[in-house]
């Protein structure tokens, strides 16, 4: 398949006027050319976020039109998707809506944001809203003050409408929890929308959000954009760090869009560590791109998944760029030891915080349980060896990208599936040993703190999206962001747009 040539080379008439020429004023900022559900092309929800940007500042659109078409779509369609949780009433945002405006009227602009509606993931404390991490234990919890992300985002002017859903402590990539239950894919509520992002990339794709935050371990950046035909961006781990640290962390926030400029936006407004102005795509006919596939058949792969993802890397060949397929010279078991080995050192903290009360372990879910356990039984030794595979695999990587310019493999293993099933169980006839076992394709970015940006491939037969991965060297954030805008110039995408169910 791969191939390795190169090609040659209801709203007023100036609500309306605005709207169509929003795509000459930013890339990719109008709706799908495909009808959004049942918006009319004036509708402000089918703006990309930086066209709503602009819309607000230049005064197309005010603050409190903005908040009542996301109020009106949000009671529409989240009573089906689930996707927003703890939701702020409407006339406490109506108003903070109009004070953004008298505040735009005063000639005071916060930012990009400005009157814009956002929503936190869950995992994350917003001053004055619920903060329950999908735990029971924390059902009522109401934090007090902005977490550092949340501080960033308020201060370029964004209301907090609510909380995004997540599972239980953010644990797995199936986002249902026993406080908000579960989350239904865009293309699909009734299946899994993925996790533990799942809320934030639901709600972007089926409008209800401009754009949305959410964290990234094992793949919950990634896996719900695949699962909701969104982007999602997993930064180096250095980007996000509010203290700089010779271990790079196993999770990082990150930014999600609905397209690679959103994308590109939130994250320039949440980074600690500045990217610099006006990234632009990469020119694809300089590229050469390693495809890792199913490592050679170690990782299962439902079927329809590969060929999805190696029709597109066909489109960027086609486009110049040269893709072969690459195996890296590493025991991929050994690396699923250590990812495993590091992950559950992680929950050790969490033992005398909840699993040493019998009251509050009751209340855990069993893999959260299962993995304090796998702490518990964790020698030093065995720390010391993950780190020395964690090290040789980054010395791997180093040589495989001193070859190419990224790495690609899937983003999932399996499609979207019933989000009744809290995770799969087999693959191909392959059993999971562990419940994150079916989402090992992401450890090879997370392992490493490595720039790894979701981009979609297509639906299957079923109308499931699905994405790839798009793997950088460490630091070259500006990089994989602009082969994300490069393919979003050369594929279409982003713009099959769901057929949404209302309430």
């Amino acid at each position: 398949m791969i191939i390795t040539r190169k090609a040659p080379q209801t709203c007023t008439l100036d609500r309306r006027h605005f709207i169509r020429n929003a795509s000459m004023l930013a890339a990719s900022s109008l709706v799908p050319s495909k009808s959004f559900a049942t918006s009319l092309e004036s509708d402000l929800t089918a703006l990309t976020a930086g066209a709503l940007s602009t819309a607000i500042r230049q005064g197309d659109a005010s603050c409190v039109e903005v908040m009542e078409a996301y109020l009106q779509r949000i009671h529409r369609y989240n009573p089906v998707y689930n996707a927003i949780v703890s939701l702020v009433n409407d006339d406490n945002l109506l108003n903070q809506a109009r004070v953004a405006d008298q505040e735009l009227a005063r000639g005071h602009y916060k930012g990009w944001m400005h009157g814009m509606p956002h929503a936190v993931k869950d995992l994350t404390p917003v001053a004055g809203l619920p903060y329950t991490s999908g735990s029971p234990m924390f059902s009522q919890r109401i934090a007090e003050v902005d977490s550092e992300l949340a501080a960033r985002i308020r201060g370029a002017g964004a209301v907090f409408i609510g909380k995004t859903n997540t599972p239980e402590f953010g644990l797995g990539s199936q986002s249902y929890n026993p406080v908000f239950g579960a989350t239904g894919s865009a293309y699909n509520p009734t299946l899994t929308s993925g996790g533990s992002s799942g809320g934030a990339a639901s709600g972007l794709g089926t409008h209800m959000l401009p754009v949305a935050d959410g964290s990234d371990m094992m793949g919950s950046l990634r896996n719900p954009g695949a699962y909701n035909n969104v982007i999602g961006f997993r930064p180096s781990t250095n980007v996000m760090a509010i203290e700089q640290s010779s271990e790079r962390p196993l999770s990082t926030p990150g930014p999600m869009g609905r397209n690679t400029t959103d994308t590109i936006r939130l994250l320039e407004t949440i980074a600690e560590i500045p990217l610099g102005e006006n990234i632009e795509a990469v020119n694809l006919q300089t590229m050469k791109i390693g495809w890792l596939g199913s490592l050679d058949n170690y990782l299962p792969m439902q079927e329809g998944i590969i060929d999805l993802c190696e029709s597109s890397l066909t489109t960027v060949s086609d486009a110049g760029a040269v893709v072969e397929r690459v195996s890296p010279k590493f025991n991929m078991s050994d690396l699923w030891q250590s990812w495993t080995t590091l992950r559950h050192s992680t929950r050790s903290e969490m033992r005398e915080d909840y699993y040493d009360n019998p009251k509050t372990r009751a209340q855990l879910k069993p893999e959260l349980i299962w993995e304090i356990e796998q702490s518990i039984n964790l020698t030093d030794n065995d720390r010391l060896q993950a780190n020395v595979i964690r090290q040789n695999w980054n010395l791997e990587l180093d040589r495989m990208f001193d070859e190419y310019d990224f790495l690609a493999l899937p983003t999932a293993q399996v499609f979207p599936y019933p989000k009744t099933v809290h995770w799969p169980t087999e693959i191909n006839g392959r059993r999971m040993d562990t419940y994150h076992r079916w989402m090992e394709v992401v450890i090879l970015g997370s392992l490493a703190g490595i720039p790894v940006v979701n981009v979609p491939v297509g639906f299957d037969k079923q109308g499931r999206p699905m994405g790839m991965q798009i793997m950088g060297r460490f630091g070259e954030d500006r990089k994989v962001l602009g082969f994300g805008l490069a393919y979003e110039a050369i594929t279409n995408h982003l713009q099959q747009a769901p057929d949404l169910v209302e309430a």
